[in-house]
């Protein structure tokens, strides 16, 4: 079937792409360079049509910041199959020390046509412009909190410091800061500066979680948010960024699978008996990871359910809810657990994403009964269980 394939090797960039195409049984590629624009990248599919004839087309480039806009122009045609592979994964010879473009798309066809290439699960146009929004959403948070760093810092600086309450940025702190004067006319400015450049990002967010609140009412996404919303440390905003980053748990057969996506399973450096293990590997979505860390913090506290995760319960699967409740006394034990042994709060935090993931994955993932004996059924459910 690979003698029927022509494969082509495409190495992106902002303003060209370089082409590497290896026609069935050749051992050397034809390669040219074109602009990347979309006149050119029509002509490019004409070129390849005609040249492959009637054998099927598959094409491949490295996952980057051209996002999927070049796979969608050339699979608009209907005959190309063009995918994105990881580039983290792509084998690399410790001995090859030259990099240019033609050599890394004749090095993308080549190894696609031998299998060594992994595939990136892309999104559809409309998963990515909601992931675009929740992304948007974290990065109008990341400017609030530094334009409050900056006023803090210049009010630290004039000596001036909140002690009402432990926490800033409560309603009695922003009571106080309208209620300082300065004397000196720049201070004023800068203050006023940069008091209304937290102003204007707290409207921004208003606004984004407005947006974001009426997405996760969008059929595909409104009963999974209500899923997630029965843990403890997940609302809307974050679990509407955990599904649109993920656009499909379902492509995940195994918890441990979704947790080495997320990069929060050990590294190791095994050889014969040495068994050598390390830091989490931090591959994959490093967005999902960031805000599982984050949640979990919560898990360290005593398993309850206050007022808020009550109402956010209400009307949702018992399934659900009791996953969820296993998870808080799981996750708490885990977490103490290892405080006792000597961890460090951070690790101990980082362990307990890592199983958060799993009772992530079993309440998205519809419970259906396993194919097979029951013995079978039994053993497979044992398994499940040591990997949550």
């Amino acid at each position: 079937m690979e003698m029927s394939i022509t494969w082509v090797g495409l190495d992106a960039h902002k303003k060209s792409i370089s082409v590497a195409m290896l026609l069935p049984g050749a051992r050397v590629p034809e390669e040219w360079t074109i602009e990347n624009e979309a006149v050119a990248i029509r002509r490019l599919a004409q070129r390849l049509e005609k040249a492959s004839g009637e054998r099927e087309i598959r094409c491949c480039y490295e996952a980057g910041p051209c996002g999927y806009a070049l796979q969608r122009q050339l699979e608009r045609t209907g005959r190309i199959v063009c995918e994105v592979v990881a580039p983290s994964l792509i084998p690399v010879k410790p001995g090859d020390r030259i990099k240019t473009d033609r050599r890394d798309a004749r090095k993308l066809a080549e190894m696609n046509r031998a299998g060594l290439l992994t595939v990136v699960q892309p999104p559809t146009e409309e998963e990515e412009s909601l992931r675009d929004l929740c992304r948007c959403r974290a990065d109008a948070k990341a400017d609030q909190m530094r334009a409050r760093h900056r006023l803090a810092k210049m009010l630290l600086r004039r000596g001036i410091v909140f002690n009402g309450t432990t926490r800033g940025w409560t309603s009695k702190h922003v009571a106080w800061l309208k209620t300082l004067r300065f004397e000196n006319v720049f201070d004023r400015v800068v203050f006023d500066d940069y008091l209304l450049a937290i102003s204007h990002v707290d409207e921004r967010l208003r606004a984004l979680d407005l947006q974001i609140e009426q997405a996760a009412q969008h059929p595909r996404y409104r009963e999974h948010v209500a899923w997630l919303r029965c843990f403890r440390g997940i609302d809307t905003n974050t679990a509407m960024s955990i599904l649109t980053e993920l656009h499909g748990v379902e492509r995940f057969q195994s918890p441990r699978q979704l947790m080495a996506y997320l990069g929060l399973v050990p590294s190791e450096h095994s050889s014969s008996t040495a068994v050598r293990r390390g830091s989490i590997t931090k591959t994959g979505n490093a967005h999902v990871r960031r805000l599982l860390i984050e949640t979990s913090w919560h898990y360290r506290h005593r398993p309850g359910v206050g007022p808020n995760l009550r109402k956010r319960r209400e009307g949702q699967p018992a399934r659900v809810i009791a996953i969820a409740d296993r998870a808080q006394q799981r996750l708490y034990r885990r977490y103490q657990r290892m405080l006792m042994q000597g961890k460090p709060p951070n690790k101990a935090v980082v362990a307990t994403a890592r199983e958060l993931a799993g009772f992530l994955w079993a309440a998205l993932t519809q419970h259906q009964q396993p194919r097979g004996s029951k013995e079978t059924a039994a053993r497979r459910h044992e398994k499940d269980k040591r990997a949550l």
